[in-house]
């Protein structure tokens, strides 16, 4: 993973909170969502009935977005994505868990947490989302300053700039 792939992962593990882009008969929608990273791979729980995971077992394909909250415009940096979010089960499913667990403690001492936590964790299911296409924004190298990473190539960044 070159230097602008090893920025974007340690982007995605410092923050928690992404804009999931969803498209259903109702329109587009946008939600937010706890998340956790494994590269540039994300995990997320959300209720099953939710209209974005409704969505997701029609058309899996995504937008994501996660920023900083600024009031700067130079300042702004964050990620946009496009890929797939699909359902996991298994072993899939345990490596999202820990992975949460491990961001978010509450979920990953379960026997600590609250009774309302625990029941509601209880019927979540759990999504992945794999990015198709990648990009950093990052202002204060330029207004509009976007860098696509290549996700098909570990990480390999085409160096691609503009917004």
């Amino acid at each position: 993973m070159d230097a602008l792939g090893m920025k974007v992962a340690r982007y995605l593990e410092d923050h928690h909170v992404a804009t999931l882009a969803t498209f259903g008969s109702e329109g587009p929608l946008g939600a937010a969502v706890f998340y956790a990273s494994d590269g540039y791979t994300l995990y997320f729980l959300s209720s099953p009935t939710s209209r974005h995971a409704l969505e997701l077992a029609v058309d899996p394909r995504v937008a994501v977005t996660i920023q900083e909250n600024q009031t700067d415009w130079l300042k702004i940096k964050g990620v946009q994505m496009e890929g797939e979010a699909r359902e996991l089960a298994g072993a899939e499913e345990e490596h999202a868990r820990r992975l949460y667990g491990n961001k978010f403690p509450l979920v990953g001492m379960l026997d600590h947490a609250p009774a309302a936590i625990v029941k509601a964790l209880a019927k979540v299911r759990w999504y992945r989302i794999t990015p198709r296409r990648l990009y950093f924004i990052d202002n204060s190298l330029g207004l509009g300053h976007r860098e696509e990473v290549d996700v098909t190539s570990a990480g390999k960044d085409t160096n691609r700039h503009g917004a």
